[in-house]
């Protein structure tokens, strides 16, 4: 169990560790309209809603029906919905037609929501053993993975739609008055590195074990990249000739 969680647990503060991480995919979801939520841009991603009602299955399925006494499931039907690959748990909706999904509405996702929230609430009241506390960590990175597909999805979503609609409203930035400073490279040579998690805390499995990793000899630019730098590496054919050095023609623009 995370150091988090475990001084969310001395606290008695669990519910508020874990409506954080769910709050935050309600943040990021809230100015989504239904059609925004329920449309799949390409087989690869999945819709909003999808994502909204996955997590909530997560901890309905794998939480709530075998450990909170007298829980009723939202809908039956949500199983097959949205589940993704978890083949113990039984079929699934084909991934390359959750686009398809215009029901439940995303009104009704949002309801799904509060009503596992609110029972996860009661179970973790009872003080749950740490093999549960700990499937409850699993469940939060999960949804933390998601919110990041989410916008991804949204993202690849919204560029191909010709009004070109913005996820959120453009921030003023701020601007150097001197202009950028010159582009130069630094060098870094070749070196062995660990990588991989190792100790206590929270990982996925793919994360370890811990073990060493080669790098080769690489060069990193002194200041971030220009727009306009990062367009003439494109007009350039940065993305269609394998042999082209990222970036290594790039100067002022």
């Amino acid at each position: 169990m995370s150091q988090s969680l475990q001084s969310a647990r001395r606290s008695g503060a669990l519910g508020e560790s874990y409506l954080k991480v769910r709050n935050e995919t309600l943040a990021l979801a809230r100015g989504l309209s239904d059609a925004d939520a329920t449309v799949q841009s390409m087989e690869d991603a999945s819709p909003a809603k999808w994502h909204l009602a996955h997590t909530t299955w997560f901890f309905e399925t794998f939480l709530l029906e075998t450990q909170l006494a007298g829980y009723q499931s939202f809908d039956p039907s949500f199983c097959y919905l949205f589940n993704s690959y978890y083949e113990q748990v039984g079929a699934r909706h084909p991934r390359p037609r959750r686009g398809m999904l215009t029901r439940p509405s995303l009104e009704e996702v949002w309801t799904y929501r509060e009503h596992v929230d609110g029972a996860m609430l009661r179970l973790l009241e009872t003080e749950p053993a740490e093999d549960i506390l700990n499937l409850v960590e699993l469940g939060l990175n999960h949804e933390q993975q998601h919110q990041e597909l989410l916008l991804t999805d949204i993202l690849h979503l919204f560029a191909q739609n010709p009004l070109r609609p913005a996820f959120h409203s453009p921030e003023p930035l701020a601007v150097d008055e001197e202009g950028p400073a010159a582009l130069s490279w630094k060098s870094f040579d070749a070196a062995m590195a660990e990588i991989g998690h190792e100790g206590e805390g929270f990982a996925f499995d793919c994360e370890g074990p811990r073990h060493d990793a080669i790098i080769r000899p690489f060069k990193l630019a002194s200041r971030p990249v220009l727009n306009c730098e990062w367009l003439e590496f494109m007009a350039d054919g940065g993305y269609r000739t394998p042999t082209l050095l990222a970036l290594g023609r790039l100067g002022h623009c």
